[in-house]
């Protein structure tokens, strides 16, 4: 507790720049919904039991890594399912890939946020309209 700065912008810098430092991202008012609130982050059918998609409960896990466009290029290379990669979309820098049951986890860098002309899709960070976001 001593050494966690004060203000919230301070906070996540250190955040940032913590080493292994692990994103739990919560969905804040799921816990008033209807019955059991389970969801991969992909606002998809996962876990439901009526087959619908479920709003809201647990979001996505976010990991930082040194570079976010060498770290995707590794996903790719061992055949990871992206949701978002790092120049797709309008976030520019981070990316989305699947876990093998198909929970998201965010890829964001550890230090600033960096772009590069191109990522391991072949999306140049002036292009990326390839992403399209589900929760809606």
């Amino acid at each position: 507790p001593a050494t966690i700065p004060g203000t919230p912008e301070e906070q996540w810098a250190f955040c940032m720049r913590t080493p292994g430092c692990i994103e739990l991202t919560w969905n804040y008012g799921s816990e008033t919904e209807e019955g059991a609130v389970y969801n991969t982050g992909n606002s998809d059918a996962t876990g439901s039991q009526d087959g619908q998609k479920v709003r809201g409960g647990f979001g996505h896990l976010g990991i930082t890594v040194p570079d976010v466009y060498e770290a995707c290029e590794r996903f790719q290379s061992l055949g990871c399912e992206f949701a978002k990669t790092p120049n797709a979309g309008g976030m520019k820098g981070l990316a989305f890939v699947k876990d093998p049951d198909g929970y998201l986890v965010e890829v964001l860098p550890q230090g600033e946020m960096i772009t590069k002309p191109v990522d391991c899709a072949g999306v140049a960070v002036d292009g990326g309209a390839g992403y399209k976001d589900n929760s809606k």
